[in-house]
Order: structure tokens, then sequence, then C-alpha cells
């Protein structure tokens, strides 16, 4: 099939991306979106504050370093240059003060260097006792966030997310990161360091930021043909918001269709269409209070409530434009999703699909998005 990349400008630009995978994985001082900008040096987080402050002195050395060796150098050159000297030289076995010096000064600075780091280690790598846990995964090519102490009432479940992490801030989250399928590798910049995430391997690290907003996420470990397409968002709300947000995440009930056009997009959901061949999105989604519990794709149980789609790559209106094109056939937008076409429902039925799954909205004062600045 071929791709409009009017329509999908992204989707010409993908041999670009693959060339320069190296360079755009890191996204450092680079704005990811409208309004936002990656970077490792974001004092907001206590993560990057200490590694911030070992680089400084790391770097401080490298420079007294730097100009030391210089300075040895260029004094040399000029003291011993041949124009100033025509006799030959003194003939000597070595300089035995020179071998210890140059032996000793490297050892103190590995020294140092190596004490630096493992005090910064030791810091930011133990998990606090009141760290909010988060699992994780990571799948192609989107990413499954689950709160594992917030019990969904009345289920044995826990309250999860698709591509989008509500965080509180000013508390240390400690995420357990997994994959379902390839290596992939969670990285949010602003918030803290990396982890691959690795199928039946699960890292716990920590993240954090003082500073409530909206903060962008990637994969930064090449995992196939989305790979650049595979992001998330970060939303660190202020304590009493994100307290909101997870006791109506976990007391949430998905609402029952209240028009013909949510009705049946509630029933092609749920039954899928066999007239149309199409498979109940259900078998592979899950919606809290309903008959869905898929867990092969994304949560959709709050998807109403949600800014993003395709793992965000479409951010507000964008996203709203492309709902319906996503679920025609989610392959042609963005290259290897795995979610099945329905090329053959109707224009009407897609319409319904898109009224229901938009009807799935959580109450408006849980709801996270345009709350707290993007960052």
């Amino acid at each position: 099939m071929k791709l409009n990349t009017q329509t999908y400008p992204f989707v010409r630009r993908l041999p670009l991306l693959g060339a320069n995978l190296g360079a755009a994985s890191v996204f450092l001082g680079s704005a990811a979106s409208a309004g936002q900008i990656l970077s490792i040096g974001d004092m907001s987080s206590s993560y990057n504050r200490n590694i911030w402050w070992m680089s400084i002195a790391v770097i401080v050395m490298a420079i007294v370093i730097f100009i030391g060796v210089s300075y040895a150098l260029f004094y040399t050159v000029n003291k011993f240059r041949e124009d100033k000297h025509t006799a030959e030289p003194d003939q000597f076995h070595g300089n035995n003060r020179l071998e210890q010096l140059l032996i000793g000064v490297p050892v103190i600075i590995v020294t140092i260097i190596t004490i630096l780091a493992a005090r910064t280690m030791a810091i930011v790598n133990p998990t606090p006792t009141d760290a909010l846990h988060v699992n994780v995964t990571g799948a192609q090519f989107w990413w499954a966030f689950e709160y594992p102490g917030s019990p969904l009432q009345g289920t044995t479940g826990t309250v999860t997310n698709g591509n989008e992490l509500v965080i509180p801030a000013g508390r240390q989250i400690a995420i357990t990161v997994t994959a379902k399928d390839v290596i992939h590798a969670f990285w949010a910049p602003n918030l803290g360091g990396q982890r691959d995430a690795i199928p039946g391997s699960k890292k716990t690290f920590q993240i954090d930021t003082d500073r409530p907003g909206v903060y962008q996420g990637n994969c930064s470990l090449l995992c196939g043909a989305s790979h650049a397409n595979m992001r998330f968002k970060v939303v660190a709300l202020p304590k009493a918001q994100y307290d909101t947000f997870i006791a109506a995440a976990q007391s949430y009930k998905a609402p029952a269709p209240t028009t013909a056009s949510e009705r049946n997009g509630y029933n092609i959901f749920m039954q899928g269409k066999a007239s149309a061949g199409a498979a109940p999105c259900s078998s592979c989604h899950r919606v809290q209070g309903t008959p869905a519990a898929g867990a092969v794709g994304p949560d959709m149980s709050f998807f109403g409530s949600r800014n993003t789609l395709g793992a965000g790559i479409w951010e507000g209106k964008e996203r709203e434009a492309h709902i319906q094109p996503w679920i025609k056939h989610c392959a042609a937008v963005k290259p290897g999703c795995e979610m099945p076409p329905y090329l053959s429902l109707s224009a009407q039925d897609l319409g319904d699909l898109e009224a229901y799954i938009l009807s799935l909205k959580l109450p408006d004062a849980a709801a996270y998005w345009g709350k707290v600045p993007v960052r």
C-alpha cells in the first residue's frame, strides 16, 4: 500500500531517521514536540542533579589536566627547541622523579573519579522505602504502565494506562522495566537515567521531578521499524491532583453508551463485526468495568482522557484527526504496528467506534491533561 506522505509526513523522513538514529535518540536540547525540551541538565530531578555535580567535578579536573598538559608541552617545545641548543644533549638513563609523577598523578585522578562515581551510584541507585512503584512494559511499539500499589476496587486487578505515565511531583518513582518482545529502552531525560527493557528480566531504577509538568519520553534503543515513533508522556501532577487521579482510576467503571452511535461502537468493540470480518477489539484491549480484558494492546480504560495516539505520534487535535485512519489500518500510518486492519468497516462503523472509545473518560476532576504546563 502506498503511503500518503502529505497526510503522514513522518513517513517520508523514516530513512533519514534511521540513518541518524544515534543522534536522534539522544534529543539533548532539542524540541520533541511543540514547547517540549529534552535535557539531562533539568535540575528539577534529583537524579539529574547528582549526575550533574559529579560531571562538573570531572569536567573541572579535565580542564585542569588539559591546561597543565598544554602548558608543559608548549614550555618544553619552546625551552628545548633546536635553534637554542646546537650542542649534543646530555645522555642519561631517565628521570625517576618525573616517572613517579607521571604514574602517581593519573592514579590519583582515577581514584578521585572512582570515588565520585561510587558515591553518586550509592545515592541514585537504592530504591527509597517511600517510592511509588510503577511497572513498565515495552512492546513493539508502545508502553504499558501499571501501578501495583493501586488495586482496582472490587477486583484483583490494578490501575494501568497506555503510553501516558502519571506520577506525583516531589516523590521518587521506582520504575521496574521489562519487555514483551525485543529489547527496548525507557528514557525520560528530564526525569532521570535510562534503562534497557529486556524480555524476561526486570530492572528497577528511580525517576523524579520537583516540578509539575508534562515531559517527553522515548525508547532509546533501536527496536524495529517504528523505534522513532515509540514515545510516551510523563505527566507530573501536584500530590493532591495525583491522589484524585489515582482514586478515580481505582474506582473507574466505563460509562454505559448513551447514544445509538456509542452503542454500535460498543458492540463492535466487544463483539467485532463478522459481516465485515472485523475481530473484537476486546480480545486485545482492556476497559475497566466491561467484559473487555485483553492484554495484548494498550489499556483503553481512559482513552477519552488521553491527549496522544500511536504512542505519542499525534497529540491534541492531530490525535482526533487520526483516530479513524488508525483504526482502519494502523500499519499504514505507523510502520510495524501489529493491530489488525479494519478495512471493511464502513465509515459509519468507524465513526461509531471512535465515538465509543472517546466516551471512555475519567471524571473532570481526575483528568490530568491541561492541569500542568508542558515542559
